[in-house]
């Protein structure tokens, strides 16, 4: 049988299996019906034999035993699984809860954001209408007060004047869709530390609870219910783990218990999931205490700051006092997140309650006084502080390796496997569950720690740790609800339930690592927006550059101060000099006498008649 296949066959037995209990009137959820036949399949008991393709008889079988098991309403067994899928369902991380929210509240906006953004004004009544709406978004979006009470509209529209008139709707639509919501969000976060600054000054404040209060009056109330829950299941716990240890040491009161020694320890893995889940639930709960302290101490300061800004002066700069609402605006939401936060814990805490129905029917409390006759009932404080003394002496163990918490850091991080429970006590006491002390010493075997309820029990669990981690594997195929209650599941995914199961032929497919995904991208995610006067070539822009600079009608002028004075860099090249010579065949020279011919008489003389007198006096060529 092929993966598609088996995956089809699964899902047609769930369907079958959920239709048969809703025949009978009980309805179960798909979830539920899968984990029951997954639970049923890996149950040596019940014979499956995943090894060859399931038959009509072995799907109708099949089928019979998980009806069964759903619809057995007094069993504790069932009632741990159910619980432990409604928790897994239902709870998550506290951000993821917190986005959670956030996206619903912003699903709720979207078609009020929508008709503001999309809207096209006309008139003048179109425009009073648009601002009733900005007016309604401001204050869905705030969760302060309701759009419907006039008092508290007529507040919100006040505010949102002071800080956007109705005279910039104009500006407003001639944004993008985008920069609209933008400034549909700054301007409610505004208007909201507005409102929540005039409520503190005791100018306004219409229709706004005191959340500070609210929540430091919530917050130990929800701690208390939970640690009193919480201590009630393991008053529970320790008294069925005593009964349980009483009854397996004798055979003949175990027989003569009123009830089956299966239901009893059923009924403690009942128990301690429920006391599992609560401390999860009060860790997220001291968790919000925490942050509800800081938010109510910034929320104070940035009041205060208002106030020293404000002072009772007439106009401030919005670009002093805007930051300032923000941030209040900020807080605020961040205590409404604390306050949707707590209610989701508490309708957690209640509707666990429940899933402890039939192990409290069980017996009454004379029975269950008559069965702890006898018995020394043990808080696990106790036993860790009696096993504390006797520690495994690593020298003598050097097999093992032994970790302790004084001489390891952050030990506190260790993932300790089966969520602290001894795997010795599990296997050899028949699934009883103790827990374990890591005083004693942890086993690290495999890149896995290990903690245990005496030495004995680690020094034994050492010695065959493998076949002990088997066991409990086997323990929990048998019990199902050990696997979430011990945290197997990577175990259970990665181990498959019978040593000669082919990957061709199973009932249960092993959990996909890959798969096939793909992913489209939108043309035009954001609006378009072309600049006409962009130029990408670098020598046109210094060509408008020149043009703008107009040089031919400007004046260049220049200066020099004292420090750069006779400070001008310069940088010079030379090339070193040659000696370069040359050499002729002949030397030769040549002279001739310069020409010398003088006049006289020519200015004349006393006489009229002029006698000029020419006198040659240039050498001869021969001398």
């Amino acid at each position: 049988m092929s993966r598609a296949q088996a995956e089809s066959v699964i899902k047609n037995i769930i369907r079958e299996i959920a239709q048969e209990c809703a025949g009978k009137g009980h309805a179960v959820s798909e979830t539920l019906v899968a984990f029951m036949v997954k639970a049923v399949v890996l149950d040596p008991r019940n014979l499956f034999n995943v090894d060859r393709t399931l038959t009509k008889q072995d799907v109708r079988k099949l089928v019979e035993l998980c009806v069964d098991k759903l619809m057995d309403q007094g069993s504790p067994a069932l009632d741990t699984i159910k619980m432990q899928v409604y928790f897994d369902m239902n709870y998550t991380s506290r951000s993821e809860f917190i986005n959670e929210h956030h996206r619903v509240l912003q699903s709720k906006l979207i078609p009020v954001s929508r008709e503001i953004t999309d809207s096209r004004v006309k008139t003048r009544e179109d425009l009073e209408g648009l601002y009733r709406k900005i007016v309604s978004y401001v204050l869905l979006r705030s969760g302060l007060g309701s759009p419907t009470d006039i008092n508290t509209v007529r507040e919100a529209t006040a505010a949102l004047q002071s800080v956007f008139p109705q005279s910039e709707l104009g500006t407003f639509l001639s944004l993008i869709k985008k920069d609209k919501e933008q400034q549909l969000n700054e301007l409610s976060m505004i208007v909201t530390g507005i409102r929540l600054f005039n409520k503190d000054s005791k100018k306004g404040g219409e229709g706004i609870e005191d959340l500070p209060a609210i929540l430091n009056i919530s917050i130990p109330a929800a701690g208390k219910d939970i640690e009193w829950e919480q201590e009630l299941s393991q008053n529970l716990a320790w008294q069925y783990t005593a009964i349980l240890e009483r009854l397996l040491d004798s055979d003949v009161e175990a027989r003569d218990c009123v009830v089956p020694l299966e239901h009893l320890k059923q009924a403690l893995y009942n128990v301690r999931q429920h006391e599992s889940f609560l401390k999860i639930i009060l860790a997220d709960v001291i968790l919000c205490a925490k942050k509800v302290e800081a938010l109510q101490n910034d929320l104070a300061t940035c009041l205060k700051l208002l106030r020293e800004a404000v002072h009772s002066k007439t106009a401030v700069p919005t670009a002093h006092v805007f930051p300032h609402f923000t941030a209040l605006a900020q807080y605020w939401s961040g205590l409404q997140d604390e306050m949707v936060l707590l209610s989701i814990l508490g309708n957690l805490l209640i509707n666990l309650q429940p899933f402890l129905t039939a192990q409290s029917r069980m017996f009454s409390d004379v029975q269950l006084e008559s069965l702890l006759e006898g018995s020394e009932v043990k808080n696990d404080e106790q036993r860790m502080k009696e096993s504390s003394e006797n520690r495994v002496d690593p020298s003598a163990n050097k097999r093992y390796e032994w970790i302790f918490p004084e001489t390891t850091a952050n030990f506190d991080e260790l993932q300790i496997q089966y969520k602290g429970i001894c795997g010795y006590t599990l296997v050899e006491k028949n699934g009883i569950l103790l827990p374990g002390n890591p005083s004693i010493g942890v086993l690290k075997h495999r890149e896995k720690y290990y903690v245990f309820s005496s030495k004995d029990a680690a020094l034994c669990f050492a010695s065959k740790a493998d076949e002990y981690i088997v066991q409990v594997a086997e323990r929990a195929k048998c019990s199902p609800e050990l696997i979430q209650l011990l945290e197997l599941h990577q175990q259970f995914s990665s181990v498959s339930p019978y040593s000669k199961m082919q990957s061709g032929e199973r009932l249960l497919v092993k959990p996909i690592t890959k798969c096939d995904s793909c992913t489209q991208t939108d043309t035009h995610l954001l609006e378009t927006n072309i600049v006409e006067s962009y130029e990408w070539n670098e020598w046109e822009l210094r060509r408008k550059a020149i043009k703008l600079a107009n040089l031919r009608s400007r004046v260049t002028h220049s200066m020099q101060t004292n420090l750069s004075h006779m400070r001008r860099d310069n940088v010079t090249q030379t090339y070193l000099l040659k000696d370069v010579a040359c050499q002729s065949r002949k030397d030769g020279a040549s002279n001739i006498p310069k020409p010398q011919v003088y006049l006289a008489g020519l200015r004349g003389e006393k006489t009229k008649t002029t006698h000029m007198i020419k006198t040659n006096l240039t050498r001869s060529i021969n001398e």
